[in-house]
Order: C-alpha cells, then structure tokens, then sequence
C-alpha cells in the first residue's frame, strides 16, 4: 500500500488550495480515511475522517472550513481548504486507517499561509 499525497504550496490567508492522496496497492472506497497535520514544533493533529459508509467527521479546528471526500473511481482522498489561516501552515498527511492490522501514511505535503 502506497499513499501519495500532493496539492501543497503557498497560499495568501483567506485563500483554497486542494489536498490529493492518490492510493495504490489497495481500494480506499471500503476503507477508513483521515487528513493530520503537523506544524513545525508541535505534534501531529487530527483533522477530517471518512469511513467506508461516507460517515464524516470533523475537527472543530477546520470544521466549516475544510471538506474532506473520496473518489473511489480514480482511489483518491482529498482535502479542500478554505478560508486558509496562517495557523494552518503545516505538513499535511493523508492515513489509512487500521488495515491489515496497521495504519498507512502518506508522505505529507507542505501548506504554507502567508501574505
């Protein structure tokens, strides 16, 4: 199972950028994915799951902000980001949850906020 995440950049506040997390190795539609994120000099923070189901859940951090969805067709995971805050700036990861006994990670990409 590989995960490859991409879409990160610069980015002004109060802008969009869209997070990609194309899967390989494995169907993701069945399966438990998240978004984290770690900024520099903190530990890694949990920010949007969707289950197999379509269930979703959200972190109140980016609740409202960020939409997290899955495109089973083309086995990818996205993350779109609104209303981008200079707190935002981390490394953001993609997982794939508790399968096979262990999670899976992406090799994360980097979001940058600033004017």
């Amino acid at each position: 199972v590989q995960l490859q995440a991409s879409g990160g950049g610069l980015v002004q506040p109060g802008g969009s950028l869209r997070l990609s997390c194309a899967a390989s190795g494995t169907r993701i539609g069945p399966k438990i994915m998240a978004w984290y994120r770690q900024a520099p000099m903190k530990e890694r923070e949990y920010l949007a799951r969707i289950t197999g189901g379509g269930s979703i859940d959200y972190a109140d951090s980016v609740k409202g902000r960020f939409t997290i969805s899955r495109n089973n067709a083309e086995n990818t995971l996205y993350l779109q980001m609104n209303s981008l805050k200079p707190e935002d700036t981390a490394v953001y990861y993609c997982k794939l949850a508790n399968y096979r006994g262990r999670d899976f990670w992406g090799q994360g990409t980097l979001v940058t906020v600033s004017s």
